[in-house]
């Protein structure tokens, strides 16, 4: 079952994402973050396409997010006040 959900959401994610590529990254503004119910910011990267991916500390929205990476010097993308 788990491995179905995985795979349910690796097809949905490739099919919105491969291809794309990162035309500006930034951190959502302090505005955006209060709307939000935020007290940090997160990093956004900004797609060809208009879309944003934006981390979250959770599934639920609840706070900003680090993002992990595997880009030596650059393990973790920070969460900011």
């Amino acid at each position: 079952m788990t491995e179905d959900i995985a795979k349910l959401w690796s097809d949905k994610v490739a099919k919105a994402l491969v291809g794309k590529t990162i035309v500006k990254v930034d951190y959502i503004t302090n505005l955006d973050a209060k709307a939000m119910g935020w007290r940090g910011r997160s990093i956004a990267l900004i797609l060809n396409d208009g879309s944003v991916l934006y981390p979250s500390a959770d599934d639920e929205g609840n706070e900003a997010g680090a993002l992990f990476t595997t880009i030596p010097d650059l393990e973790t993308i920070p969460v900011i006040g």
